[in-house]
């Protein structure tokens, strides 16, 4: 049984990933397009390439993680190395930097694939962690629910900070709900400096995660040839479970990026920075939902199986975004806005944890199977679809608002432009929902057969 100390520990991690991803799922779309000043189609296609580099960047730093052979583990290290690199990167992201047109688009593309390099170079170690820091399968469970726990509570503490100086980087709107200061007259450096705070508190906490934790499953050292890669390679792909929560993965965090970047876009120009809700309390508002709902996740899926829970949680989601859509103009809407916005959160902070729980079900699975284990590159996969839910949401977002002529020197947008950044917020979202319960419904991995699985386990690691 591990320690309270190293369940805290191991959810510091995920505190510290969760600050930067909100706010690059959160707001590098509107950065990109109205503050460094990309074309919506430029930046949208920015963040689609960069996910064809990080397909390949995921499992090779899994296959790298697994054959790591430190005195402080295989995967822990990489918090130690990683935290001042990934901080630094992340502040040179919201830099804008004083060049042409040109050389801006490059810069953006260069410091963007940078931060995907440093989050794998951090994450895909870290969710392996998990896979070694206890071998019950219950406990994995636990260990999820501290990691999302304390990752929503990084995500508020985000949001908060955001929210202190929104006014002066979203903009502003006079009594008529007219833009009179827009995002893109916002002083650029003070993006940079927000985003400087949160990096030097993503890199203390990557570093207290380092201290408190450590991996007590002792797993098969990976020699690094090329024949033990290939067969890796192998288990991998003809490993049917983790083709389907990948599946899963990918549509919930379709539906979580699409909603969280059109928000910015939703309040700046449907609500108007005018109205007593301002975006990032309404993100903030998301935060604690989700944290709320990370609390049940362990008490359902002990009742009805991690599956069963999962798909129960999507269906909510699916319902309560839709609804968004109905929502009417005025006060009486923005209150129906944030009861809606609880209950969608409310379904995915009881669903986020047992994606993590479930990778590591699909490593023990795979170790049984093929008779090796690799869970860092199993658990590559979960950031991998972390990363194309999120670089698929941020392409559609960008995509369907050029598609739909948004212009951001426009006061106010035209009609169809505003119905498309309502449907981001409702029915386009819940589609990424959908998938995921169409991969849930075929995974098999239930709380039985995974009882069977560890048991075989124990025998093989001479465990008892």
């Amino acid at each position: 049984m591990a320690k309270l100390s190293e369940k805290i520990g191991y959810g510091l991690g995920d505190m510290s990933s969760s600050m930067f991803w909100k706010i690059f799922s959160y707001y590098l779309p509107i950065f990109y397009s109205d503050v460094f000043g990309l074309k919506p189609v430029h930046a949208a296609t920015l963040l689609l390439v960069t996910k064809l580099y990080d397909a390949i960047s995921d499992p090779v730093m899994g296959i790298i993680a697994d054959r790591t052979d430190t005195k402080w583990g295989k995967y822990r290290p990489y918090l130690l190395w990683m935290a001042i690199p990934f901080a630094v990167i992340g502040i040179l992201s919201f830099y804008v930097p004083n060049s042409g047109y040109g050389l801006k688009h490059v810069y953006a593309y260069v410091m963007y694939i940078l931060m995907m390099t440093a989050y794998t170079a951090v994450n895909v170690p870290y969710g392996a962690m998990l896979g070694v820091v206890t071998a019950d399968s219950k406990e994995k469970s636990v260990f999820s629910s501290f990691r999302m726990f304390f990752a929503y509570i990084g995500s508020f503490i985000a949001m908060g900070i955001f929210w202190l100086f929104e006014k002066s980087i979203i903009g502003t709107t006079n009594s008529a709900g007219m833009i009179v200061k827009g995002v893109g007259d916002a002083d650029p450096m003070k993006w940079t400096m927000i985003v400087a705070v949160v990096a030097v508190m993503c890199a203390i906490l990557f570093f207290l995660c380092f201290a408190m934790t450590k991996e007590h499953v002792k797993v098969e050292k990976k020699e690094g040839s090329g024949s033990s890669i290939k067969n890796d390679l192998k288990a991998l792909v003809t490993n049917a479970p983790w083709w389907l929560l990948l599946g899963a993965a990918i549509g919930q965090l379709l539906c979580g990026s699409i909603r969280g970047g059109a928000a910015a876009y939703y309040f700046a120009n449907i609500l108007g920075a005018n109205i007593f809700l301002t975006c990032a309390v309404y993100l903030t508002i998301g935060e604690i939902g989700q944290m709320a709902g990370v609390a049940f996740a362990v008490p359902f899926s002990e009742k009805i199986g991690k599956r069963n829970t999962f798909i129960l949680a999507m269906v909510a989601v699916v319902v309560f975004s839709c609804l968004i859509w109905f929502i009417p103009a005025g006060t009486a809407g923005v209150w129906w806005l944030i009861v809606l916005q609880v209950l969608v959160s409310l379904a995915i902070g009881l669903s986020a944890p047992l994606t993590w729980s479930m990778f590591a079900d699909v490593a023990d699975y795979s170790e049984l199977k093929h008779g090796n284990n690799s869970t860092g590159l199993i658990f590559s996969s979960s950031s991998m679809a972390q990363k194309f839910g999120g670089a698929i949401g941020g392409f559609l977002l960008l995509a369907l608002l050029g598609v739909f002529g948004y212009d951001k020197d426009l006061a106010v947008q035209a009609p169809r432009t505003l119905g498309a950044i309502k449907a981001m917020m409702s029915y386009v979202p819940a589609l990424g929902a959908v998938l995921s319960i169409v991969f849930l419904a075929f995974y098999p991995l239930t709380t039985g057969k995974m009882k069977d699985i560890q048991a075989e386990l124990k025998v093989k690691r001479g465990e008892q």
